[in-house]
């Protein structure tokens, strides 16, 4: 638990930048972590947490569970459902966002769609997915496996690794790489937002670029 705590502490300072600056500070390390087709529900809604993973299948003869993993997510963790890019039936729906914003879980991310968005609106809670549809996945599809690898947007996540996600779109942090992302992060921000001000102050953009090594902010470490 303690070592969930601090997962949790390093997610949380990451809530200050956006998906942009950190997208960059992976660059750097030479990791792209954008999920590819995965946009925010709602505008203007910001999430940063650690992964909860779930895997969906579709359903055999035997018909599985669809939502029960919800018991079972702590707070400030984002719950990660990957249904291979479905977008004929939903894993989400109105009495899972009820459920995860009382618990103060982070947000959810879908690689597939959701579904009841006046609820989503209404709580203002963080869903990123390829769309939304009503029908329902029950029946369709069922969790083959929960807390493993899975795939969002082309990107592997597992469990603890940390997503952020803005009106950007939604990134993905490898928990190991955590506080070195973080620390380039901080850089890359600093960096564009002097860039920023030398502007506003009458340099060129040219110069303020120069200035402030704005080429080599995304560029690959040796």
């Amino acid at each position: 638990m303690e070592e969930k705590r601090l997962g949790l502490e390093i997610a949380r300072a990451f809530a200050p930048f956006s998906t942009s600056t950190i997208s960059d500070a992976l660059d750097r390390l030479g990791f792209g972590g954008g999920c590819k087709g995965i946009r925010p529900v709602i505008p203007e809604v910001k999430m940063a947490g650690t992964a909860y993973t779930i895997r969906y299948v579709p359903v055999g003869a035997t018909k599985g569970t669809v939502g029960d993993y919800i018991d079972d997510v702590l707070a400030g963790d984002v719950v990660v459902l990957d249904n291979n890019g479905r977008t004929d039936c939903t894993v989400w729906g109105d009495i899972l966002t009820v459920t995860a914003k009382m618990k103060g879980i982070a947000g959810t991310v879908i690689d597939g769609v959701c579904r009841d968005m006046p609820t989503i609106l209404e709580e203002k809670y963080p869903v990123f997915s390829r769309g939304a549809f009503m029908m329902t996945g029950k029946d369709r599809v069922m969790v083959e496996a929960t807390q493993v690898a899975v795939s969002i947007g082309g990107v592997q996540v597992r469990p603890g690794d940390i997503l952020v996600g803005d009106d950007s779109g939604v990134v993905v942090v490898p928990q190991e790489m955590a506080e070195q992302v973080l620390e380039l992060a901080k850089t890359v921000s600093e960096a564009e937002r002097q860039i920023v001000e030398a502007v506003r102050g009458g340099l060129s953009l040219a110069e303020a670029r120069a200035k402030f090594g704005y080429h080599t902010l995304q560029r690959k470490q040796k």
